[in-house]
């Protein structure tokens, strides 16, 4: 067991609260009550089980690697009968998967649908799914600032996020049963869920925002930058002025938001850098710290105070960075990582309990904290070349190993689980598995990091066999992945289609959210995979009459929709599942009404997944992003490793949760679906 004792005292309390990021963690509401009382495991129950998750593990790649003599650890499982396809979610998007995985049931319990959910009551407008951040309610003005009390006899609400996902995750069973577990970087559980017995730890992972409140905001200075700082999707872009090799004027670091003003601005850090064009280099002074850089070169994590003072309380939270000096001549550009939250002084609540990332960092210093750690978004804006984005993903894989050395480190019993997130977020950069024209790379480059992507496999097979040498005879290991990986060559518009087809009015509308009229719009897209009837009671503007009319538009939009072909003939859509009959459970209040699911090689434009519409229904994709796994349930199966022999025959995410409670000697709650992987 992790030997803290979880206690979160009142001054921890309140610095959290007043940074609006405390989580309150669903209780237990399953419809079986487990033990009372802490219990002793059953007879031949483990007392050991390990969970290695690796995000997008492809069973078709993995196969092929395997019979090549290139994955000996995974060969060495499948042999021995612990190897299969795993079956994925509906749609196969990461935060459903890993919710199914959660729940042991599907998003009809957990209510997960897409990365991107919409609210009826205001018609379509878009917002992540997994976590919401709910305003404050009452506060003392004091200039221009306000003061919220939240005690009696004031009563204000602070602001709070809150996690999204509904349901009982199968921890809080094993935390009931006084069953110890660990979490590091555990996707769709931002904020974590409470602990009410106090055996669960977790490190959050996908879903955990930087400290500006998005998923990876890099920033981005060069002398060819804008002159006015520039918005783009996943980073900020600023130019830099240099007066005798020094920057003037300072250069500002655009921090978290101040919400303790009325009128909520962000915190701006102003700092130097100091070129020097013959030794290719450059000092950058910051809050009294001077960093050397030669071109070419990253920085250590650097600690950044923000001042959030107000009236009477004087108030700082703590953030870091990395520095990446790029180039020095002839045009000099400079990279700063997204603003984590400080592991060692965290502002935000990013653990359970709180205290256990300061534990971590205690031994491993500082490291990076968000959701989304490899910075892809600089490699789709041309912020990263390939190479510096292939370095970058590899400093994150490092500190990701560090990671999970201190993991095994203090692993004494009960279920580890541990998540790799480098075979997901490389393999949408890198993967492609044919011989067909690639969107940005040429033939030879597509192949050398296809080949890169191979080698991730190779060191995560290295990982897996140091687990086992370690603990293979001493606790049940699964190795699993969520989905698997698939060429993204082709976009579709969903909403240029129902537009086209008479779905969408008027026949010049140009997105769901800006232009469309509703009095004569009977269905629209929106996320990556999901299609929303204009329904009657549900839609803020709804006109489908629920009933017939519905029923009959359904049917018409699924066979439509199947039909559709490419230019060349090709099937672009494998099937079209209704809602209605793929879920099951009282979370599906948000659910779409058909989730579209694509065949290999396409999905949906970026222009559908927040409601735009493009000229064309079909184009080529042209991003760096060339690979995806947002397609049919059928086409991305994940692959399931074990060191005991597996005899489901097609087992899936919601089988792994029951496996999981079932080896600890622990009965199937009644909200599950799934059952154990070990049983026919």
């Amino acid at each position: 067991m992790h030997k803290d004792n979880g206690k979160l005292d009142r001054r921890e309390f309140l610095k959290q609260s007043a940074l609006t990021a405390v989580a309150f963690g669903a209780g237990l509401n399953a419809t079986r009550v487990y033990a009372s009382t802490k219990r002793r495991l059953s007879a031949g129950a483990a007392n050991k089980v390990i969970v290695i998750g690796i995000d997008g593990m492809d069973p078709g790649l993995s196969e092929r690697m395997m019979g090549q003599g290139l994955l000996p650890n995974f060969n060495r499982l499948r042999q021995a009968g612990g190897y299969t396809k795993l079956g994925t979610s509906i749609p196969p998007q990461s935060p459903v998967a890993w919710s199914n995985f959660i729940n042991g049931a599907g998003p009809g319990t957990h209510g997960i649908f897409d990365f991107i959910h919409r609210d009826p009551q205001k018609q379509c407008a878009p917002f992540f799914s997994i976590a919401e951040t709910v305003p404050g309610q009452g506060y003392w003005e004091m200039g221009d600032h306000k003061i919220q009390l939240d005690f009696w006899p004031f009563g204000h609400k602070l602001p709070q996020t809150l996690l999204r996902r509904q349901g009982t995750p199968f921890w809080d069973y094993l935390d009931q049963a006084g069953i110890w577990s660990h979490f590091y970087d555990l996707p769709a559980d931002y904020p974590p869920s409470a602990s009410k017995y106090g055996h669960h730890r977790c490190l959050s992972g996908l879903g955990t925002p930087d400290m500006l409140g998005g998923y990876g905001t890099y920033q981005h200075f060069a002398e060819d930058g804008p002159i006015r700082t520039r918005d783009e999707g996943g980073g900020r872009r600023s130019v830099i002025f240099f007066e005798n090799h020094t920057s003037k004027p300072p250069l500002k670091l655009i921090g978290p938001t101040n919400n303790f003003l009325i009128r909520p601005e962000p915190t701006t850090i102003e700092f130097l850098v100091h070129r020097d064009l013959q030794a290719r280099s450059a000092v950058i002074e910051i809050q009294g710290q001077k960093i050397l850089l030669r071109q070419g070169q990253w920085s250590r994590w650097i600690k950044l105070d923000f001042d959030l003072s107000k009236p009477a309380l004087d108030k700082h939270v703590s953030g870091i960075c990395r520095f990446y000096l790029q180039e020095v001549a002839p045009n000099f550009r400079l990279y700063v990582s997204p603003i984590n939250t400080d592991p060692s002084n965290p502002a935000t609540k990013i653990t359970e309990p709180p205290t256990f990332i300061k534990d971590i960092s205690k031994e491993l210093g500082l490291f990076y904290t968000t959701g989304f750690q490899e910075d892809h978004k600089a490699l789709s804006n041309k912020v990263f070349s390939d190479a510096e984005y292939a370095a970058q993903a590899g400093m994150v894989l490092q500190e990701r190993l560090n990671l999970l050395q201190y993991a095994m480190k203090h692993y004494d019993d009960g279920l580890l689980f541990f998540y790799f997130s480098s075979t997901d977020l490389q393999a949408h950069m890198f993967w492609w598995d044919s011989n067909e024209k690639h969107p940005t790379r040429s033939a030879a480059q597509a192949k050398h990091y296809f080949n890169h992507i191979k080698k991730l496999y190779q060191k995560l097979d290295a990982v897996v066999g140091d687990i086992l040498n370690r603990y293979g005879d001493k606790a049940t290991v699964f190795v699993m992945s969520d989905h698997g990986f698939a060429n993204f060559k082709r976009q579709f518009n969903l909403n240029t289609w129902l537009r086209q087809n008479g779905y969408i009015q008027p026949a010049q509308a140009t997105s769901v959210l800006a232009d469309v009229d509703w009095s004569r719009t009977r269905a629209y897209g929106l996320g990556i995979n999901g299609l929303y009837l204009n329904l009657k009671g549900r839609e803020r503007d709804g006109i489908v009459a629920p009933g017939s009319q519905r029923e009959e538009l359904l049917q018409t939009l699924v066979s439509q929709l199947e039909a559709v072909r490419d230019t060349n003939g090709q099937r672009v859509i494998r099937k079209v599942h209704r809602a209605d009959k793929v879920y099951s459970g009282q979370a599906t209040a948000l659910a779409p009404d058909l989730i579209v699911g694509y065949c290999r090689g396409y999905r949906a434009s970026w222009d559908t997944c927040l409601g735009g519409m493009t000229d064309e229904i079909l184009l080529d994709n042209d991003s760096a992003w060339s690979a995806d796994h947002c397609a049919d349930v059928s086409e991305v199966p994940g692959v399931l490793f074990s060191n005991k022999p597996i005899a489901a025959r097609a087992p899936a995410l919601v089988d792994m949760a029951p496996s999981i409670l079932t080896e600890f000697g622990l009965n199937i709650p009644d909200s599950m679906v799934g059952k154990s992987v070990f049983k026919t």
